[in-house]
């Protein structure tokens, strides 16, 4: 403690003689308190700026989070008995070889037009529907998920208000 307490004071006896520290002897008290109170408000402009903002940035952005969480648990919450019935429910799960007639039969069966149906390797199927509207696409993907139909892949695409075209991979769910 002692040797610290020498160090210091030897560096402080060999700063008086530096020009910065003449100058501020120099200056009037007037001016050592404006300088003084300018590098006090420095001080605190850098501070806020460097510490708090960031701080207070973070806390909203967390605060923000947290809210969106609290939405989706009340959204989840709500939604505990519908998901809990259909788990009850037994999976139907088509043979590869009933999938083309399946979706021929679903799709038909939304009014919707198929366009190209191609059979895939591992009991999969490629459709392109033609141009439909968008609320009974996804009317018929509820359907196809129900008959026990998965989707692997989806290429949509806007075609006009509210249709899209629809490019699938489907599969039987395992």
């Amino acid at each position: 403690m002692k040797r610290w307490k020498r160090n210091l004071q030897a560096r402080l006896a060999g700063a008086s003689g530096s020009p910065l520290l003449q100058r501020w002897r120099q200056l009037a008290r007037r001016e050592r308190q404006a300088l003084s109170a300018l590098a006090l408000f420095l001080f605190a402009v850098a501070l806020y700026s460097g510490l708090w903002l960031p701080v207070e940035r973070s806390r909203a952005e967390a605060l923000r989070h947290f809210e969106q969480q609290r939405e989706l648990l009340a959204y989840l919450q709500a939604r505990a008995p519908e998901a809990q019935a259909l788990s009850g429910r037994a999976v139907v799960r088509p043979a590869p070889t009933d999938l083309q007639r399946l979706v021929t039969a679903a799709a038909e069966q939304q009014g919707l037009a198929i366009e190209r149906l191609d059979a895939e390797g591992e009991g999969g199927v490629q459709v392109s529907l033609q141009p439909a509207p968008f609320v009974t696409l996804l009317a018929w993907f509820e359907v196809l998920q129900r008959q026990g139909i998965r989707i692997e892949e989806a290429g949509l695409e806007r075609h006009g208000e509210g249709a899209v075209v629809a490019r699938l991979g489907l599969r039987p769910m395992p």
